[in-house]
């Protein structure tokens, strides 16, 4: 526990696999589950950088929540989108969705390298060129989302605007429920 103490004080961003290395040059033979619960038991984490995928926009006007998940009958009475990250084995891509509600059939999805509004209004028009458009079209309060373009879209098409409450994932628990699938089973 010293040495590892040593090491995390020299490295910080240092995690179990890593400090593993570091002990093993010392000669100090040790599996990565003991490392990772000695470093849990001594309250040491890896620091690093985690994606986030809400930054929290400025729009003109606001949208309240109109979705109720009881009150979907009917299949483009309301879709909803998301953004996620998808880990690779350096670094990470950011993934969106547009998902129908009803049928929770994925509409379109885009993958980007950057959390610009361009790839959702891409991941947008591509569910919209089906020939199909929604009543009401639901995402959280992501800067993309706010943004005058991503609005004016959607204004344009003649969808009603939900928007997520704050700090509410439970709004849009339908594509969060369709990342853990993607990230747990796919990726």
């Amino acid at each position: 526990m010293a040495r590892i103490d040593a090491f995390y004080l020299e490295d910080p961003c240092s995690g179990s696999r890593r400090m593993v290395g570091y002990l093993a040059r010392e000669g100090i033979p040790i599996s990565r589950d003991r490392v990772r619960n000695l470093m849990c038991r001594m309250g040491l984490r890896a620091i690093y950088q985690k994606p986030r995928t809400t930054v929290p926009g400025e729009p003109a006007e606001r949208f309240p929540c109109l979705v109720d998940l009881n009150q979907v009958t009917t299949v483009d009475q309301v879709w909803a989108t998301d953004i996620t990250y998808i880990p690779l084995q350096k670094g990470f891509l950011y993934l969106v969705a547009v998902v129908d509600l009803f049928s929770r059939h994925g509409l379109s999805w885009k993958l980007s390298n950057s959390l610009d509004t361009e790839f959702c209004l891409d991941a947008l028009g591509m569910a919209l060129g089906n020939g199909r458009k929604p009543e009401i079209f639901h995402s959280d309060q992501g800067c993309q989302f706010t943004s005058t373009a991503f609005v004016g879209r959607l204004k344009a098409e003649e969808i009603e605007i939900s928007w997520s409450g704050h700090r509410r994932c439970y709004d849009n628990i339908l594509v969060e429920r369709l990342w853990r699938t993607v990230k747990y089973e796919e990726v």
